[in-house]
């Protein structure tokens, strides 16, 4: 969705606030593709301050199927963050202090989903998990342990001992 700021950026002290639907039906990034299950409306408050500063504020709540980090089953997660953006204006031109490159604005024109883009960018979980107590796969056969057991041998050995248990089962007395 795309929000003309010109009125704003145009009148001294003025004030706008709009309410978003958010298009995007998926999250895509290096992470790989992660569908959007729940989101609300965006409601973007967008002020100009002594025609020297251009305030974008807002929250946003949305909810990610994201894999689990251990068993990889999808994990409905909130992500729930504040966007606060301080633009100035520079020659005429909007720029962000904060950042090089502002995608999100192509001259008056604000992209509010290329900006909640950025910010699930920076707010996106480390690590999501099913549960606490998550068991994981099986390293060999990729069973999900939180449904069962599996008849694998478990017994990790050290990698650099590799060669020595060769040696050892070699001379193996039957």
């Amino acid at each position: 969705m795309i929000i003309d700021i010109s009125k704003v950026i145009n009148s001294i002290n003025k004030e706008i606030s709009e309410e978003v639907v958010i298009d995007m039906t998926s999250f895509e990034s290096r992470l790989g593709e992660f569908p959007i299950l729940k989101k609300t409306p965006v409601t973007l408050h967008i002020a100009n301050r002594e025609n020297k500063q251009i305030l974008i504020s807002g929250s946003v709540g949305i909810e990610v199927a994201i894999p689990c980090g251990r068993c990889l089953e999808e994990v409905p997660t909130q992500i729930c963050f504040d966007i606060n953006k301080e633009l100035s204006m520079n020659e005429g031109v909007l720029v962000d202090e904060e950042m090089e490159e502002t995608d999100y604005l192509i001259g008056f024109e604000l992209d509010v989903d290329k900006l909640v883009y950025a910010e699930i960018l920076v707010n996106w979980p480390m690590k999501v998990l099913c549960k606490e107590d998550c068991e994981g796969i099986c390293n060999v056969c990729g069973m999900n342990l939180n449904k069962g057991t599996c008849d694998c041998q478990r017994t990790e050995l050290d990698p650099r001992m590799a060669a020595i248990q060769d040696i050892f089962s070699k001379f193996k007395e039957v």
